[in-house]
């Protein structure tokens, strides 16, 4: 090694460097100390570039160091590198001289298991789902035209810049209020619960965004906090979550009510476009017109058929079979009435003669005479009932007579 020890003890108390002469000795130093090492961490800030080269940072709980994978090297991996990957990765440190910053080269890369970062927001996404946070069910809909948007965001960040031109560009009548909130880092997430706690407390929006504009993983963290989350899906106000960039996820785009795949979508998810608006009430406008139209159309036609002498032909037409259906009731009620009665008379008759030849003068009439013993004022029915010199009375149709019995067969 050109700078041993001693040799490097030596030369800081003779030598005065310049910043150049440092920096390389500190290059040669670092470069042929830490060649060919390997390193496990986690991948943050992953940035592939259109050369084919592919920047990132190695990080841990407590330090991080930038690294850069060549074009060769990246083309021989056998996965898909995203921020979070835990990997294991094999280079040498790089001196950028001219900043005296340092980077590792990687030159071979595998992965070591899923990152810290992902595998905690794992289980919390798990835990707050068997909750029911992130259910179907108990999402509301936007309102279809709403007259103020909150925006719990960062004020001075890219996003709100985003959202207020494309909500001026889209409706320019649509009120946006500003819900200020720290949107990284370890103060992040209580601002921006207290943001919308603020909002459904007074009121304050029809609609609220709850985002950021891009970042690391970690700069996004503070959206899949747990209380934040919890604020999301208890808000009474209908949520928009916008976080970071399409490729971007945090837990409380799962509890919001929508999910926008940036601030600048979410702005056009909850603003209507109003030229699309006046097309939608001018055609409604034309198709009621119409409607009524036709309509009028119908009636003053129907209008147009009524004079004295027709109205009179038309009550005609409607009361005459009217008429005749009640002669024809009143007819075939009379019938039936005189049927009745005829029918009762004859079963009168019938019964009147059937009471008359059973009647003791029809009887009498036809010769039939009663016989009485005086002696019992019993009618005979049998000659054994009386005996010789017995007396007795019959009567005939008319009158009656006395004898005595001279004989008896």
């Amino acid at each position: 090694m050109p700078y041993a020890q001693n040799q490097l003890s030596d030369l800081q108390q003779e030598h005065v460097f310049s910043v150049s002469e440092l920096n390389s000795v500190i290059s040669e130093i670092l470069q042929q100390t830490f060649f060919n090492i390997t390193i496990e961490a986690e991948i943050s800030n992953f940035k592939p570039s259109a050369a084919g080269h592919i920047y990132f940072t190695l990080k841990d709980s407590s330090s991080a160091i930038s690294a850069v994978m060549f074009r060769g090297a990246a083309y021989k991996l056998n996965f898909q590198p995203k921020d979070g990957d835990k990997v294991r990765c094999t280079g040498s440190i790089s001196v950028y001289s001219p900043r005296g910053t340092y980077q590792i080269i990687v030159n071979k890369m595998e992965m070591a298991g899923s990152g810290n970062i992902l595998q905690l927001l794992e289980e919390r996404k798990k835990k707050l789902a068997a909750e029911g946070l992130f259910d179907q069910a108990r999402k509301k809909s936007l309102p279809f035209f709403p007259r103020t948007i909150g925006v719990v965001t960062s004020p001075t960040g890219a996003a709100i810049r985003d959202i207020l031109q494309i909500t001026k560009r889209r409706n320019p009548g649509v009120n946006i209020i500003i819900l200020p909130a720290i949107v990284q880092g370890a103060e992040a997430a209580p601002t921006i619960v207290k943001m919308i706690e603020i909002a459904n407390f007074y009121e304050l929006c029809d609609v609220l965004i709850v985002g950021r504009g891009g970042g690391s993983l970690e700069d996004l963290l503070p959206f899949s906090e747990e209380s934040v989350v919890r604020a999301v899906a208890a808000s009474k106000i209908p949520t928009i979550s916008a976080v970071g960039h399409e490729i971007d996820w945090a837990l409380c785009d799962y509890a919001a009510d929508k999910r926008a795949a940036t601030p600048s979508a979410a702005a056009e998810l909850a603003v209507p476009l109003m030229a699309d608006l006046q097309m939608q009430l001018s055609s409604y406008k034309d198709f009621f017109y119409t409607a009524v139209k036709q309509k009028v159309e119908r009636t003053r036609l129907m209008l147009k058929g009524f004079n004295p002498d027709s109205l009179e032909i038309r009550f005609r037409a409607i009361q005459q079979p009217l008429l005749n259906r009640f002669a024809n009731a009143k007819s075939a009620l009379n019938q039936n009435i005189k049927d009745k009665i005829r029918d009762a008379r004859t079963i009168i008759a019938q019964h009147k003669t059937v009471l008359e030849n059973a009647s003791p003068d029809t009887i009498f009439a036809r010769g039939y005479s009663m016989v009485i013993d005086k002696a019992t004022g019993k009618v005979v029915r049998d000659a054994a009932m009386l005996s010789k010199n017995s007396e007795i009375e019959i009567t005939p149709a008319s009158g009656k007579i006395s004898a005595v019995v001279t004989d008896i067969k």
